[in-house]
């Protein structure tokens, strides 16, 4: 294999609300955490453990601007992206340095504002957002498929 590979996938819960940065020209960038969690028992003590991977996601433009309309703290979302690492100088002098999550795919997959909207049960995911880095994102609505026979109420119970 003669390429090399650099693409990120996650589900998790939002950390806090999207913080956007507009710049001159018009274009803008959003930053989040993004939480994901790992749950193990541990064989000696079989206490469930819970250790939880905070992750810097930033989104760009017009997608920015879907995410900080429909996430707040606590949002599912499915992301898909690449590993960007950087570096800056803090006004101390020090160096300073980050590993992002830069977000090229998303599908929101519960928000707080579906939930309360539908009293509180399983909300339906939000369309997903393709390809972020072109002007309008890729719609792909999660609808269920027409046309699906009814189940068959024949159960010996």
């Amino acid at each position: 294999m003669n390429g090399t590979l650099n693409k990120v996938m996650l589900i998790g819960h939002l950390g806090d609300d999207v913080k956007l940065h507009y710049f001159e020209g018009g274009n803008c960038i959003g930053r989040f955490p993004l939480a994901t969690n790992e749950v193990y028992i541990n064989k000696q003590t079989n206490e469930k453990i819970t250790s939880t991977e905070w992750h810097n996601l930033v989104v760009r433009n017009k997608a920015a601007e879907i995410c900080e309309k429909y996430l707040t703290k606590g949002d599912k979302i499915y992301i898909e992206g690449r590993i960007k690492s950087r570096q800056w100088q803090a006004e101390d002098g020090s160096t300073k340095y980050t590993t992002e999550i830069q977000v090229t795919e998303f599908t929101f997959l519960t928000t707080k504002k579906d939930i309360e909207g539908n009293g509180g049960g399983n909300a339906p995911a939000k369309p997903n957002y393709g390809n972020t880095q072109g002007s309008e994102p890729a719609r792909n609505a999660n609808a269920a498929p027409q046309n699906v026979p009814a189940p068959d109420d024949d159960l010996p119970f």
